[in-house]
């Protein structure tokens, strides 16, 4: 059958995406991702350990992360994002900053973390009070919490999982259970870290309940690095991926710090 007619395939987006060699959540990355963009994953090397500060440490080095960068550079993608929370928060807001630039220099092209993405999420968003819920243990809640103080964003309520293994199959039910425990009306919004942690179809539900912005580890990644392409990130009733004048109004009380 002749398909010349066709004229195809349409010019793609490339978004490169380094993550930790435990990632199993590639579809949920898919789903903020409209058609015009491909995704280009590779992870980091394996690692035999939990999640903890060491391992979030090693699957951040920038060995690590110039080897990884360079492989995705011959996909030719327009701006590289590291998918992990962790690993790109346990060295404060300078060693995130260094992340970047390791990436950059070895890309070529834009690069971002996770965890610069939150900040970049919540000052678009005017959330500077936020509610935190993790799957982690307790140090590495601590360090995520360090790292939004040196940002400015102060923490008005945490709970965690204690997990250091098999977070993709945290059910979302626990992730709202938690959620509804956390969030204070103090709060700015809700983040859910972790790029290993599903949040997808949950964030919707949690803002109508809760009624503030709920933002997860693997939307603002897919924000930021869209964003940065000059891409919109698609999903349902998110307030990230709103525009701004479409965001619901703050309840009286509660309005972000600008």
């Amino acid at each position: 059958m002749d398909v010349a007619f066709l004229g195809g395939p349409l010019p793609q987006h490339g978004v490169g995406v380094v993550a930790p060699f435990d990632f199993a959540l590639d579809r949920e990355l898919w789903r903020w991702v409209p058609d015009e963009v491909s995704l280009r994953l590779t992870r980091t090397p394996f690692v035999p350990a939990g999640v903890s500060l060491d391992l979030a440490r090693l699957v951040s080095e920038h060995h690590t992360l110039r080897e990884a960068v360079r492989a995705l550079s011959a996909s030719q993608p327009s701006v590289v994002a590291y998918a992990c929370a962790s690993g790109s928060f346990v060295g404060g807001v300078l060693g995130e900053r260094a992340m970047c630039e390791v990436m950059s220099a070895a890309g070529e092209v834009p690069s971002l973390t996770t965890s610069g993405a939150l900040i970049e999420a919540l000052q678009e968003l005017g959330a500077r009070r936020i509610a935190v819920l993790t799957p982690y243990t307790e140090s590495v809640t601590r360090a995520l919490e360090d790292f939004l103080a040196q940002a400015d964003v102060a923490v008005t309520g945490r709970a965690f999982l204690g997990l250091t293994r098999h977070i993709w199959k945290v059910p979302y039910r626990e992730v709202a259970d938690m959620a509804r425990r956390v969030v204070s009306a103090d709060a700015d919004a809700l983040f859910v870290s972790c790029t290993n942690l599903p949040t997808y179809d949950v964030i919707p539900q949690l803002e109508a309940e809760l009624r503030v912005p709920v933002v997860s580890a693997n939307q603002v990644t897919m924000w930021s690095a869209l964003r940065a392409i000059g891409v919109r990130a698609v999903g349902p009733y998110q307030a990230l991926l709103m525009d701004a004048a479409a965001r619901p109004a703050e309840p009286e009380g509660q309005e972000g710090v600008t």
